[in-house]
Order: C-alpha cells, then sequence, then structure tokens
C-alpha cells in the first residue's frame, strides 16, 4: 500500500483535439511506464473507433512512477477524460477521483467552448488548475495571444503557464515536476470503514463487471463484504489491483490509490458510475455515508434502431446486451415498425454517441442497420394532470388530449471569431434560441450563451455551425430545465399510407417547412414506379405539403407504324386500366438513404 502523502492524482481536460491523448503518451514514455515496443500514438485509446477519429470516448486511467529532481519517488494516476460534450458525465466523475486537473489549451487555437466547459466543471470540483499551451511546435502557434487568454479567464501568473510540444516531447520534465509540487495530496482517513468512488466500469466475459475506483477513506482487501450503494447490492471482493496498460493485482488498496475491483458482480448496471462502493457492516448506524454528486447517466437523444434484414433480428439484440455491458449509458427497449418491422428503441447521451453505438453494431457484430430519425424526450401534461414523458413520436397522443408539452431546453456556448457574429446570431434565431448573454474572450473572440432546444440542437446545428464559420467556432452546452411549446406530431405519408419510422416531434411554426423539405428530399430518393407515388406531409391528418414522384412511362405504341388510329386509342386504354390495377395493388419500397434523408434537410 502506498504512502498517500506521495500518491497524485490529476486527469487531463481539454477540447477536442487539443492534444490530450498524445500529452499522455510522452507522460507514459518520460515515467517509463511502458517500453517502446508497448508504446503506439494515443495508447489510452484503445477502441480502433477512438483510433480512427482521433477522440476520447471512454475514460482510462493508468498508474506511472515518477522519480522527481529531488529523488523522492512518486506515484502518479492519470485518469483520462473524454473531450466531446456527449460524455461531459464522464468528464465530471472523472474530475471527482482527482485533486489536480490539466488545463490544456491548443497555442494555435486557442480557448474553445469545451475548454470552458470543463474548466467549470474543474472549478467547481475544487481542483487546482494547471494550464498548459500544447502545440508550441506548430508554424500556427500564437503562444503570446493564447497566453494572455488564459491570464484573463484563471487570473494566474504568466509564469505558471506550462508550454510544451506533446508530439516532440518538449516541456515534459517541467510539467512532471509541477505536478508532483502543485497537485495537492488526497486526503482521506486510512483508519476509517473503507469506501471508494466508481468513476468507471467495464465487463469483462470471464471475471464480470469491473469496476475502477479511486478509495477515499480505509483500506479495501480480498475477501471483505461490500455494498454498492446506489443498488443496495452486496459482494464479495475477489481481486483488487493497480492499472498499468494491464491490471496488476494487488493484496489492498488504501486512501487516495486509483485502481480496480472485481466482485463477479454480472450485471454492469449494478456497477455505475459515480457510485460509492462501502465496506458493508451489520446495522444502519455502522455504514459510511455515500460520497456526493452522484447522478444517473441520462438519455438526451432517442432512435429506433431495426436491421434491414429482418432475419437479423436476434443478432442485433445480443449485439446490444453485449455493448451494454460496457456502456451503462445505453438504453434500449424492444418496439415495432410497420415500415421497418421489429427493432429497439435506443436512448444515448448525445448524436455522437448515437453515432459511434451505430458504427460500433456495425463493425464489431457485422450488422446492417436502418436508424430512424433521432428525437428527444418530451414531457406531456395531460388535461386531467397526469404527467407522461414521450421519446417516440409514434406515441404522440390525441391533441385533445393534451394540456400542453414542454421540451428540454439547453444553454449552449459558442466561441466565435468577431467577424461571425452575425452569422452566428442569424442561426441560432432559426434554431429558436434564446439569446442569454455576449462577452468577449479577447479583442477578436466572442463567448455568445444562448438557450436552445434541445431537439433543435442534436440535428445538423454543429455542421451548420462549422460551415457559417469557416471551421472557426466551437460549441458545447449542457441541460438546465423543461419549458412549456407549441408542438405537434409531423407524419410523412406514402400514397396515403403513414410511415411512422419517418414521423417526428417538430415546433408549430416549423411544421410547413420541415414537411416541404422532407417530401421534397423523399421525391429524389424514391425511385420512380409504373405508377404515380403522393408524398405528403401532414400534421394531426391535416396534409400540409406534396410532392410527386411521377410514374415511368413506357412507349406502348411504338409497334404501331401506320394504321387505324383506333389502333393505338385501344393500346393506350389497355395500358391505363393496367396502370390503374397497379396503383391498387402496388407497394412503394423506400430506399434505406430516405431514413436519413430528414437529417440532412438543410443540405
Amino acid at each position: 500500500m502506498s504512502d498517500p502523502k506521495s500518491i497524485r492524482n490529476f486527469c487531463i481536460i481539454a477540447h477536442i483535439d487539443h492534444g490530450k491523448s498524445t500529452l499522455a503518451d510522452r507522460m507514459l514514455e518520460a515515467t517509463a511506464t511502458l517500453t517502446s515496443k508497448q508504446m503506439r500514438a494515443q495508447v489510452l485509446d484503445s477502441m480502433e473507433l477512438e483510433q480512427e477519429r482521433g477522440i476520447t470516448i471512454k475514460a482510462h486511467a493508468i498508474t506511472m512512477d515518477y522519480i522527481a529532481e529531488d529523488k523522492q519517488k512518486y506515484i502518479l494516476n492519470l485518469v483520462d477524460t473524454p473531450g466531446h460534450v456527449d460524455f461531459s458525465y464522464e468528464v465530471s466523475r472523472s474530475l471527482a477521483a482527482a485533486e489536480g486537473a490539466l488545463l490544456v489549451i491548443d497555442a494555435a487555437q486557442g480557448v474553445e467552448a469545451q475548454t470552458l466547459a470543463n474548466l467549470y466543471l474543474a472549478v467547481d470540483a475544487d481542483l487546482e488548475i494547471i494550464p498548459v499551451i500544447n502545440k508550441i511546435d506548430l508554424p500556427s502557434a500564437q503562444v503570446d495571444k493564447v497566453t494572455q487568454q488564459i491570464v484573463d479567464l484563471i487570473g494566474c501568473d504568466e509564469e505558471e503557464i506550462l508550454k510544451v510540444s506533446a508530439k516532440e516531447g518538449v516541456g515534459i520534465d517541467a510539467l512532471l515536476e509541477a505536478i508532483v509540487h502543485k497537485v495537492p495530496p488526497p486526503k482521506g482517513d486510512p483508519d476509517a470503514l473503507p469506501r471508494a468512488l466508481i468513476f468507471d466500469s467495464m465487463y469483462d466475459n470471464y471475471k464480470g463487471a469491473i469496476a475502477y475506483i479511486r478509495v477515499v477513506d480505509g483500506t479495501f482487501k480480498p475477501d471483505m463484504e461490500i455494498l454498492f450503494y446506489q443498488t443496495d447490492k452486496r459482494y464479495l471482493v475477489e481481486e483488487l489491483g493497480v492499472l498499468r496498460l494491464e491490471k496488476l493485482p494487488r493484496k489492498q488498496l488504501g486512501v487516495g490509490e486509483v485502481g480496480y475491483l472485481v466482485t463477479g458482480c454480472k450485471e454492469i448496471r449494478d456497477t455505475r458510475v459515480g457510485d460509492t462502493v462501502m465496506a458493508f457492516r451489520k446495522g444502519a448506524g455502522n455504514m459510511p455515508t455515500p460520497l456526493p454528486g452522484y447522478k444517473e447517466p441520462k438519455s438526451m437523444v432517442f432512435s429506433g434502431m431495426f436491421p434491414a434484414d429482418h432475419e437479423q433480428y436476434e443478432n442485433l439484440r445480443d449485439a446490444l446486451d453485449r455493448l451494454a455491458l460496457n456502456d451503462a449509458s445505453l438504453r434500449y427497449d424492444a418496439e415495432s415498425s410497420t415500415a421497418l418491422g421489429f427493432g429497439f428503441r435506443c436512448g444515448f447521451l448525445g448524436l455522437l454517441h448515437m453515432e459511434i453505438i451505430q458504427e460500433r453494431l456495425e463493425r464489431e457484430f457485422d450488422l446492417n442497420l436502418v436508424s430512424t430519425v433521432p428525437s428527444v424526450r418530451f414531457k406531456v401534461v395531460h388535461t386531467d394532470g397526469k404527467e407522461e414523458w414521450l421519446s417516440n413520436p409514434v406515441d404522440f397522443p390525441d391533441p385533445g388530449m393534451i394540456d400542453h408539452i414542454e421540451e428540454p431546453i439547453v444553454r449552449g456556448q459558442v466561441i466565435t471569431p468577431d467577424e461571425y457574429v452575425g452569422p452566428v446570431m442569424k442561426l441560432a434565431r432559426e434554431r429558436r434560441g434564446q439569446f442569454v448573454s455576449q462577452e468577449y474572450i479577447e479583442t477578436t473572440r466572442v463567448n455568445l450563451t444562448y438557450d436552445f432546444p434541445l431537439a433543435e440542437v442534436v440535428f445538423d446545428f454543429y455542421d451548420r455551425l462549422k460551415s457559417q464559420t469557416r471551421g472557426y467556432a466551437s460549441f458545447d452546452y449542457e441541460f438546465v430545465r423543461y419549458e412549456p411549446a407549441q408542438l405537434s406530431r409531423l407524419d410523412i405519408l406514402i400514397n396515403g399510407d403513414p410511415v411512422d419510422a419517418l414521423s417526428m416531434i417538430v415546433h408549430e411554426d416549423k411544421a410547413y417547412e420541415w414537411g416541404r423539405k422532407v417530401v421534397d428530399k423523399l421525391k429524389d430518393l424514391i425511385p420512380r414506379q409504373m405508377f404515380e407515388v403522393a408524398i405528403q406531409a401532414a400534421v394531426n391528418t391535416r396534409v400540409i405539403a406534396r410532392s410527386t414522384v411521377k410514374a415511368l412511362r413506357k412507349n406502348v405504341t411504338a409497334k404501331c407504324y401506320g394504321g387505324d388510329i383506333t389502333r393505338k386509342r385501344k393500346l393506350l386504354e389497355k395500358q391505363k386500366e393496367g396502370k390503374k390495377r397497379m396503383k391498387r395493388l402496388g407497394s412503394v419500397e423506400v430506399p434505406q438513404e430516405a431514413f436519413l434523408a430528414v437529417l440532412k434537410v438543410d443540405s
């Protein structure tokens, strides 16, 4: 067991693509935690998708041994954090497991939206902030300008800001010394009843659910009876240890140590991120109090996932079961659609989370999937006062039974060069944004704060923002409240039959605009048939927009070369009767691209 005075627990927070994972790589090299053979780029990003996209999706932890300039040995526990807004809950849990945070800022791009969001989380968690400017080797680096931004942002002295190049390995030794001297050692009572925070969990086919923990008080040992506070489940500790690149078993874990815990638990939902694990004692008076800050990760975006081949339904269910073992924030329930057959209604943390899950299902489990229009969760208040949650447009109740509907509102921060303030404000108005504040980070960069309906943000808001600002703007948001709004269900009908997979809930002011765009988009995607195909958009059974896919025309009179006109008329009448019959009996095949078309109606 390590002396708490020699332990330093810290995490790295930054905007996406500011070099968090590369900086972690250099620190692992500098502390000789990994050999040159084990070393590769983004070593903590173990998932193939993380490597490809260059983003951290899951929080990771690793323990490093470091001998400082004063020849004293320290144990550095790095808890890496995801960078994307969808995974901000994992970021908050990682911060709760640490005493210090490296605030990494790109020397070329400066302070961005997620930099601010993660900084506020770190300040709320009362962490020691060590500001770091990364990528100082870039030709476009503006070190002096970014230094001034950081001084204005956190009120530190210029000398306190470390300047490094994670790619070239410049300034890493000074960074490690700063961690040792500035990050405080963990506090805790080694003689108290043991308790620890779960900051992550994963599933192993042989060992079951494994909880990644930061010990706050006491000492955990094998064969100790423990309790997961939120789920009230009791287990015996089978194995515990520290996290290098692999798991190294230890005989005990004490105050301030970061490691893993194996209990033989077969259900990962019992080892919830943010929960407190504590030694079990009989009698309620002997139980330690749980650690503060536990929140259930809430699904913000919902979408139906259906196999393109109906025979793959069982495979999809097995694949979701297995993915959920390593991702406790994934929610899913079986549902059926008249257009797509049997599938699952899945809940995600955000649109990127949905994209990641769908890509993993298709890659790792060889599935071909069709996903429906993403929707957010609305609160429906009935005329009799009863409340219900609505995440599937198909379940939209009769308008006569509804008193009002409330939609989720998020507070969004857009950081943009001042020359793009006009286009950003115009985009915000289009997306029903309510202006909150405007402040200058520096003379040429503005932080705009708006309250947006979440439904307006989850579609293509980020893509539109990037295109309006030539890629210079950054965006971050957090949920703040529910608010009443005038909402209706928009149905898409093909030849008079509603396609439930294309239904969506929209604001009444935007119903016609959306309906018009969707039917026009579908007109281009649905192949022509031997009969006319009517595509309609309807709100509360009232048709508000229509487009028609023209019928394929076969020239039946081509074989008539002269002769009486009545012969041609006879052939045309015969064709007319045939087309009537086809229209009555024919069914329209809708291509898979049509179900995603509504996401890109503005393009």
